[in-house]
């Protein structure tokens, strides 16, 4: 149980993928807490997977996953949503419904049976809806909002979770340049400040380069944690041409 205590997350030995297809194996990671930690790899090299797989969406091939030290196989739904928050990229399934009706769900592991948001809720969800910057949005249905103030809601609701492990995948993928460097410079402060593991997948080297404590690469059914210089070699392999990993 030792390396369960490593970090918010700590993965020993664990292979993901679907069914009888093996995405990667022999995945160890330990994240502690107040960490930004950004998993980079080319496309279909299993970061989704990876992250679906420690959100519980679907279940490790082989062996174990600790969340803030609790093996993951043991927790109930509702441990899982009092110690993780996710962000995907597809939509959210509830269209019409109001941009802060969308980050009050973020309540809902706290609300009970009937849903109903106490004064401490309303001001938790303001204050993540503030934080990420769509306060001028909370009134707005769902569905009329762009990709990138699509993003920045799902964004507050998980904040608005309050939970010490936030998942992210590609959270800066609808956002313009000033929008991607302001989201990852907040990521950061709420890993900092907030003593939080934020873990994120993202194609956006440079800002991984520039804001994370911690760099995972993963590609040729492997996982390993990167330096910045390697990262940095990366980036200019790819710039160059040369395709070579990390």
């Amino acid at each position: 149980m030792g390396y369960a205590a490593d970090g918010l997350i700590a993965i020993h030995d664990m292979a993901i993928g679907y069914g009888r297809k093996v995405v990667a194996r022999g995945l160890h990671v330990s994240v502690p807490a107040g960490r930004l930690a950004c998993l980079v790899g080319e496309n279909g090299v299993g970061k989704s997977t990876l992250l679906k797989t420690i959100a519980g969406f679907q279940k490790p091939l082989s062996g174990k996953l600790y969340l803030q030290g609790r093996e993951a196989a043991g927790l109930t739904h509702e441990d899982h949503s009092r110690l993780l928050s996710v962000v995907l990229t597809q939509k959210p399934e509830v269209q019409n419904i109001t941009v802060r009706e969308l980050v009050g769900l973020g309540r809902s592991p706290y609300t009970g049976f009937w849903g109903s948001l106490t004064d401490a809720d309303k001001a938790i969800v303001d204050e993540a809806i503030q934080l990420v910057g769509i306060s001028q949005l909370g009134g707005r249905t769902v569905s009329t909002l762009s990709d990138g103030e699509r993003q920045k809601a799902m964004i507050a609701r998980a904040m608005a979770q309050q939970t010490p492990i936030i998942l992210l995948d590609e959270p800066t993928a609808f956002l313009d340049y000033p929008g991607k460097v302001e989201m990852m410079r907040l990521l950061r402060r709420m890993a900092t400040e907030m003593h939080k593991v934020v873990l994120l997948s993202t194609h956006d080297l440079e800002l991984a380069l520039q804001f994370a404590d911690t760099l995972f690469y993963i590609g040729d059914g492997s996982l390993r944690e990167i330096s910045k210089a390697e990262l940095s070699d990366y980036i200019v392999n790819i710039t160059q041409g040369s395709g070579k990993g990390a």
